[in-house]
């Protein structure tokens, strides 16, 4: 098996060798980063159908979650192009945060559909590195289709539950690795290296579960649920939230 993966990874890295190339020559990465900006903002509207009914069972409760004001202060790492927006509650107070500068005009055109929503700030940094946000300072810090991509997961749940007040709650919704004997580990396995590549670092095989578990969170919702699409690679999925 392990031999046949790397013949189609062989393949595959035959196939886009004009990406490889251009990373050697360290011209990818900004290119990387333009087109994936533009491609998110098409995918995530998609991928929102898809998953409405999930997400909006997920965040129906953030309003729990405000302060002792009544006010709901949430963080968002990995905002992307603000595709969560018509989720949040009315009036709710949304601080963005995204390591990519690309994004921050298809976000300024979902603030504008999305009214009710107010941007306090956006930042520009990784999830690992939240310096710029103080800490106990929201009450929901929510992360979606985001640690897949990340450097390391366990830093950025650190920094989370850092910037969250007591009580608050972590929401997420990740792709993560398929069941051992299927099919769909065995092309997540194949796409991986090119994957990554071609979206940013992000990874199709975690088991982002495990990180959650050990995160050190008070408690724990999570559940695993599978997609309707066929041959996708990012599947299946976990969503929940963690309470500090």
């Amino acid at each position: 098996m392990a031999l046949l993966i790397a013949i189609f990874q062989l393949g595959l890295d035959l196939l886009f060798l004009p990406v490889h190339v251009l990373h050697f020559l360290g011209l990818w990465d900004p290119i990387c980063k333009r087109l994936f900006s533009c491609f998110m903002s098409i995918f995530t509207r998609i991928f929102n159908v898809t998953m409405q009914q999930h997400k909006k069972e997920l965040f129906r409760i953030l309003r729990d979650f405000a302060g002792p004001s009544g006010e709901l202060t949430l963080l968002e790492i990995g905002c992307g192009s603000g595709a969560n927006f018509q989720y949040y509650p009315q009036g709710c107070k949304v601080i963005c945060v995204d390591p990519n500068p690309h994004f921050q005009r298809y976000l300024s055109k979902s603030l504008k559909e999305n009214e009710h929503v107010q941007c306090e700030r956006f930042i520009v940094a990784f999830g690992e590195d939240l310096t710029q946000v103080a800490t106990a300072s929201v009450d929901v810090v929510v992360c979606t289709l985001v640690l897949c991509s990340v450097k390391s997961i366990d830093p950025v749940l650190s920094e989370a539950k850092r910037v969250l007040r007591p009580g608050g709650a972590f929401f997420f919704l990740e792709h993560v690795k398929g069941h051992a004997s299927s099919w769909t580990f065995f092309f997540q396995q194949v796409l991986d290296p090119i994957w990554q590549r071609l979206f940013d670092g992000c990874h199709l095989h975690l088991e982002t579960w495990r990180n959650l578990e050990q995160a050190g969170f008070t408690q724990l919702k999570l559940r695993h649920i599978s997609l309707p699409t066929k041959w996708n690679p990012a599947n299946p999925m976990i969503l929940g939230y963690a309470v500090k």
